[in-house]
């Protein structure tokens, strides 16, 4: 019998691989520059999957102030580009995750809100670059998540349909995006969530604990002909 998921999809930073650290030392460095305290990283990590400009804005206290923002997030990226895998690992268990896929010839990429111009290097640095079947970047098309345009345009490289494939995230817009699609979509749970998310109401087909539940999910999804959430 045909498997019903025939692709897995994931989110790359607080899913694939944790980048909590680099992201918290680059934010605490350019305090530092700032003339400012750093914070603790477990202050730092719930808000790592909304991106530099939300770190900025929360640590810093700046919310209307353009030029000064946008000032900051060049600053941030100048020092996180210089420490892009300095301290970025995959999550425990999702090496094995990626071996099993590939052994049952199940496509797996990634789809991030990451710009490309960071993405790439640190997919290099990983060397997963050539190991997945698709890459798309937060600005690879004119739409980001939780648009469902780059999860569309991910299922089109793989050569997999929207509705055989499994989407991984750890926020709202991650288990949006995917649901618009038509995907089976998880929560990873071990990823940067912070005490205000409520996983449980975003309507996603599971919730995992740690990758190694992925593959749990693809046996329940395969065995039971689960729909798409």
């Amino acid at each position: 019998m045909q498997n019903t998921i025939e692709c897995v999809l994931l989110d790359l930073d607080g899913t694939l691989v944790d980048s909590g650290p680099d992201l918290a030392g680059t934010l605490n460095s350019l305090l530092l520059e700032e003339g400012r305290e750093p914070f603790p990283y477990q202050e730092i990590r719930p808000t790592v999957s909304h991106g530099g400009m939300v770190m900025i804005e929360s640590f810093f206290g700046i919310t209307d102030n353009e030029p000064e923002l946008r000032r900051l997030h060049s600053r941030f990226l100048e020092i996180y580009q210089s420490r892009l895998s300095q301290e970025t690992v995959l999550f425990p268990g999702m090496i094995e995750v990626l071996d099993t896929l590939e052994s049952m010839a199940t496509p797996w990429g990634i789809v991030t809100n990451k710009p490309a111009h960071l993405t790439a290097p640190l997919m290099r640095a990983l060397t997963l670059d050539d190991r997945a079947a698709c890459i798309v970047s937060g600005d690879t098309l004119e739409y980001s998540k939780p648009h469902p345009a780059p999860m569309l345009h991910a299922c089109r490289i793989a050569g997999r349909e929207p509705s055989k494939t499994l989407y991984i995230g750890d926020a709202r817009r991650d288990i949006e995006a995917g649901s618009n699609a038509g995907m089976y979509t998880l929560v990873a749970l071990y990823g940067y969530l912070g005490e205000e998310d409520k996983p449980e109401s975003w309507g996603a087909t599971g919730m995992i604990e740690n990758p190694m539940d992925i593959l749990e999910w693809l046996n329940k999804i395969n065995d039971r002909t689960l729909h798409p959430a």
